[in-house]
């Protein structure tokens, strides 16, 4: 089973995990709607780990954040798709009321949103763990050379241009199966 993780105001049928979805098929690849809250997503995730086959995760933005603080108590393959490093200092510029884009869902960002951020936050992952971490120098949003130093370690594919939704991820998906092959994740 491979666990795919959203990132910040998405859902889990969004563009992204349907394509996984379809790629992977709908009974290998788990991609819930997270709690707005980090500790509760973080529970609802560590719940999903330990009571399902999860081999692998896949994360994207948020979701990358998420499954790397995940691989502090466990030993997963991890693909990410233009993470986020330190979401507790990104996102203390847009403090207040956010709506989840899917159904318009309200939620907050306040201090103790990133303050829960903050405590999840890990200075650098271990060099053991297993990241194939896929970036785009046209992501908007993050910039991707944080994310080249702090997994500088770590399978780093960066393609210039793109953006935060990372563009033509169909494109990506032998380079992702042959990477979960290679970390024995395979098709069954």
């Amino acid at each position: 089973m491979i666990l795919f993780i959203h990132g910040f105001g998405s859902c889990g049928w969004g563009a992204k995990s349907l394509l996984l979805r379809r790629h992977f098929g709908v009974a290998r690849l788990l991609a819930p709607d997270l709690p707005f809250e980090p500790l509760a997503a973080m529970a609802r995730l560590r719940e999903i780990v330990e009571h399902h086959r999860v081999r692998a995760l896949i994360g994207s933005s948020l979701g990358g954040f998420y499954a790397t603080a995940l691989n502090a108590d466990h030993d997963l393959p991890a693909v990410l798709i233009n993470p986020v490093i330190a979401p507790h200092r990104l996102l203390a510029a847009h403090l207040g009321p956010q709506r989840r884009w899917c159904d318009d869902a309200r939620f907050e960002v306040g201090i103790d949103y990133l303050d829960t951020l903050a405590q999840l936050y890990r200075p650098s992952p271990a060099a053991s763990e297993r990241y194939l971490v896929l970036l785009q120098s046209g992501d908007e949003v993050l910039d991707y050379r944080d994310a080249e130093y702090y997994y500088a370690a770590h399978d780093l594919s960066t393609t210039t241009g793109g953006s935060h939704r990372f563009d033509g991820l169909e494109r990506y998906l032998p380079r992702i199966d042959a990477w979960l092959a290679k970390h024995g994740i395979d098709d069954g």
